[in-house]
C-alpha cells in the first residue's frame, strides 16, 4: 500500500471521507486578486496584511511537498436551532468548538504520517493560506458564488483542515466548478455581500466586529452569531447528507436559546457553556452585545424593561443606549 492509500485508509478509519492532495506550491496566480481585494480596500481585521504570507505554504514548511486537505462535516440536520424570526446561532457554532475537534482529527493523521516515515504540520485557522482554494486544487470541492467550499456530498457545511508534508504524494485532480447559472445565494445575501464582492458587509463578518455602525443594530433579524442565508439558499445544501461525527452535534443550549438570559449571563456560565462552542473565542461581551440586538429587535417586552444601568460593562452600556435611540424606546 502506498503513502496516499495509507493515509486515505487511515482517515476512513477515523470516519473521514474527504481527504484530497494537492502539490505544495506557491499560489502565485492569486497575488493580482489580493491586490485588487486591497486597492478596493475591501479587507478585514482577520486577514494577513502580508500578500506573500497569503500564497506561500514553504514559509511553514520549508521543504513541503505536499498539502492534504480535509473536510470535516458538521451538518447534523434541521432542529429548532435555526430559523429567521427568532433567536438563532448559525449551524456551524452548534456543535464542538471546530478550531479543537480539527486540530485532534489532524493530530492523528500527522502521527500516521510519520508512521510512513514522512514529517508533517497541521493547520486549521492558524495559518494565511487560502485553504478553500487549496482544497478545490485537490478535488474536495469547489469554490460556490457564495465562496464558500462545496462538496457534492455534504454541500458547503464542511470545517477544513490542512496538512503540509515532506512526502511527495500524487495529487489529485481539481474540482469542476458546478454552480453553472444558479445565483441562488447571491440573490438571498441580506446585505448585498455577495454581489458586491465585498466581505466586509456580510452578516457573519459583521456580528464579530468589535464596534457596530447603529445603521447595523437594525439588521441582524434574531441571529446571535453567524448567518446561514446563503448556505440555506444553495441547491447543493438541500439534501446534504447528514454528519456522522459526534463532536458537532448541536449542544442542547445551543437550541432555541434565550437571548435575554445571554445578555445577562455572568462570566461562568459564558466559560460552561459557550466558551467550548465555535463562537466563543470572541469573548463573552461579542454574545451580550448580539443577544441585546436581537431582544431589541425580537422581543420588544423584554426590550422595554431594559436600560443601561443593568450593565456593568462599558461595552453593553454603550450598545444599551444606542439601541434605546435607534429603536424609540
Amino acid at each position: 500500500m502506498d503513502c496516499k492509500e495509507s493515509i486515505m485508509e487511515y482517515a476512513r478509519s477515523l470516519g473521514l471521507e474527504l481527504v484530497g492532495f494537492s502539490k505544495c506550491r506557491k499560489y502565485t496566480e492569486l497575488i493580482s486578486n489580493y491586490n485588487a481585494r486591497k486597492d478596493r480596500n475591501v479587507r478585514n481585521e482577520f486577514e494577513e496584511e502580508d500578500i506573500g504570507r497569503r500564497v506561500n505554504p514553504f514559509l511553514y514548511m520549508e521543504n513541503g511537498k505536499t498539502i492534504v486537505s480535509v473536510a470535516f462535516p458538521y451538518f447534523h440536520g434541521e432542529t429548532d436551532c435555526s430559523g429567521e424570526g427568532k433567536a438563532h446561532f448559525s449551524k456551524y457554532t452548534q456543535g464542538m468548538d471546530y478550531h479543537a475537534a480539527v486540530n485532534h482529527y489532524l493530530e492523528k493523521i500527522c502521527a500516521r504520517i510519520g508512521e510512513l516515515g514522512g514529517k508533517a504540520e497541521h493547520f486549521v485557522d492558524s495559518n494565511s493560506l487560502p485553504e478553500r482554494y487549496i482544497a478545490s486544487m485537490s478535488g474536495i470541492g469547489f469554490i460556490g458564488k457564495n465562496n464558500m467550499l462545496i462538496t457534492r456530498k455534504y454541500g458547503s457545511y464542511v470545517f477544513l483542515g490542512e496538512i503540509i508534508t515532506d512526502l511527495e504524494i500524487e495529487e489529485d485532480a481539481p474540482a469542476h466548478n458546478l454552480c453553472g447559472g444558479c445565483s441562488r445565494c447571491v440573490e438571498a445575501c441580506p446585505t448585498g455581500s455577495l454581489k458586491q464582492d465585498n466581505p466586509n458587509i456580510c452578516l457573519s463578518y459583521i456580528m464579530q466586529k468589535k464596534e457596530l455602525e447603529d445603521s447595523w443594530l437594525t439588521r441582524l433579524g434574531g441571529r446571535l452569531f453567524g448567518c446561514d442565508t446563503c448556505q440555506d439558499a444553495c441547491p447543493f445544501n438541500w439534501e446534504a447528507e447528514r454528519s456522522a461525527l459526534e463532536c458537532f452535534r448541536p449542544y442542547g443550549f445551543m437550541c432555541n436559546p434565550d437571548p435575554e438570559e445571554i445578555a445577562f449571563m455572568s462570566g461562568s456560565l459564558f466559560r460552561e457553556r459557550y466558551r467550548r462552542t465555535s463562537c466563543g473565542w470572541r469573548g463573552k461581551a461579542i454574545l451580550q452585545r448580539n443577544a441585546l440586538i436581537s431582544l431589541f429587535q425580537l422581543e420588544r417586552e423584554a426590550a422595554d424593561r431594559i436600560r443601561a444601568e443593568d450593565f456593568a460593562s462599558p461595552i453593553l452600556k454603550d450598545i444599551c443606549n444606542r439601541l434605546l435611540r435607534v429603536f424609540k424606546l
